[in-house]
């Protein structure tokens, strides 16, 4: 594999090692294969990670952001050193740092501190005429920065340049450029069009892309910035659980990645008796009812085995149970109120990457996924992306493979998938990620401008007035 170093071996020294909460033993080794995708499959020189695996891919940027965030939790794990890890995380920044910005469609890995969503794992620069400069992966890059920036924080050269070359790359992100109907950000950017007019207001997965843009010193968004992108949040019933509803379940995941919502409240959330970690408990719980009542009809669902997200598909059309059935690509499944986008394939990311806010939902789903279907899912890197087994044996299909009797398995890895595994499993275990960006004083700032307050971030103050 490209890139591959030698890790150190499961179960960590004595002396790394931290206090858990109780999972099953299968998850230790779940985390440390997932681990395993971003360190084995990152380039060593540039820190690019492929967006999937084994297909060849241009890096998301995205992944990138996982994956700076996978090496901490490596060295907390005892998997690799810390020195290996810096060593790999300064390669990264160093390359963002000094690739090339600049309006021109070619030879450019970014403009105005934003990056394309996908860069050429050969080059860096922007991967194809059709890919978006990205905002929202921008962010989830930013947060990885950013994470890093607070971990390493030892005195040596290696990790001072860390944490400078960090400061310079989120200090170059032009947030007010990016929002041209200020305050509210614009999905994405190309040299051939301009601003797109689609923007980010609605509750999903950017609530971490506007506390970084107000954490900002240098072009942050306005104060109203946070009260406009909420303006319009509300609370609707769907399968027993009453929260602001996105129907695919990244959405609640990503920005809690790095931010720990619990207890902390805005004005939004408090006006409605709950924090939006409590909000991504019952996406997470209505989902699995969801899948329990399984109003398609799809093969294999129920208690314990669910999950709709952003995902790979198929990309096949059968005759099931003598209707014609269309299997969708890669497609944002999900199930919310007034909108159930479903074609019978489960993503393990999204049950696993809701591990902190139900783990006794999402405990027995991964149990049961790898015992019904790991001999086909589960491998090198973890689980693959997806499963689907609705789908006829015999049927072509342009991703993954069909197995007869089981259905389709997805033969690729993806890498915005596989961060939310690692890291909720390791926030569930020892709140790592968590804890660490609550020292970072950007992600701070950004939460204090958009008027949270309570939980750790009363602690927060009180250190920082004292």
């Amino acid at each position: 594999m490209a890139g591959a170093l030698a890790l150190l071996s499961w179960p960590p020294p004595a002396e790394t090692a931290r206090p858990d909460l109780a999972l099953p033993v299968f998850f230790d080794e779940l985390q440390a294969r997932t681990f395993r995708y971003f360190w084995d499959t990152a380039d060593p020189r540039t820190g690019l990670v492929p967006d999937r695996y084994p297909s060849r891919s241009p890096s998301s940027i995205a992944a990138v952001g996982f994956g700076l965030t996978a090496y901490p939790i490596g060295v907390e794990r005892g998997w690799v050193t810390r020195a290996q890890a810096a060593a790999r995380t300064l390669a990264t920044l160093r390359f963002f740092d000094a690739a090339p910005q600049g309006p021109e469609p070619e030879g450019r890995s970014g403009h105005r501190g934003f990056f394309y969503h996908f860069l050429d794992m050969r080059t860096g620069h922007r991967s194809s005429p059709d890919v978006e400069l990205s905002t929202i992966d921008t962010t989830l890059l930013l947060a990885g920065v950013l994470f890093a920036q607070s971990y390493f924080d030892g005195p040596g050269a290696q990790e001072r340049a860390i944490r400078e070359t960090a400061e310079r790359i989120y200090g170059r992100v032009d947030w007010t450029w990016a929002a041209p109907r200020s305050p509210i950000v614009s999905m994405g950017w190309r040299p051939e069009v301009g601003h797109y007019p689609s923007e980010w207001r609605i509750y999903d997965e950017s609530m971490i892309l506007y506390l970084l843009a107000l954490g900002s010193l240098t072009h942050p968004l306005p104060d109203s910035a946070w009260r406009e992108y909420t303006r319009e949040r509300a609370l609707h019933e769907y399968r027993g659980q009453r929260h602001v509803n996105f129907a695919p379940l990244f959405g609640h995941q990503y920005s809690h990645v790095w931010v720990d919502f619990r207890g902390i409240l805005d004005d939004s959330m408090a006006a409605k008796g709950l924090d939006y970690f409590e909000n991504s408990r019952r996406a997470t719980l209505a989902q699995r009812e969801y899948a329990i009542a399984n109003p398609g009809g799809w093969k294999g669902y129920g208690a314990d085995v669910w999950g709709l997200t952003a995902c790979d598909g198929p990309d096949a059309a059968a005759v099931m149970g003598g209707r014609k059935v269309t299997f969708w690509g890669y497609a944002a499944r999900g199930a919310a109120q007034g909108e159930e986008r479903d074609d019978g394939t489960i993503a393990p990311t999204a049950a696993l990457g809701s591990l902190p806010f139900a783990p006794e939902v999402v405990v027995p789903a991964a149990l049961e996924i790898q015992r019904r279907h790991g001999a086909h899912l589960y491998s090198t890197f973890g689980f693959l992306d997806a499963f689907n087994p609705s789908v006829p044996d015999g049927t072509p299909v342009r991703q993954g493979r069909v197995v007869p009797g089981a259905g389709w398995y997805d033969t690729d890895y993806l890498g915005i998938d596989q961060g939310p595994i690692l890291a909720m499993i390791e926030n569930h275990r020892s709140g790592f990620v968590w804890r660490v960006m609550q020292r970072n004083p950007h992600l701070v700032r950004g939460l204090d401008r958009a008027g949270f307050r309570g939980g750790w971030l009363e602690a927060v103050r009180r250190k920082k007035a004292a």
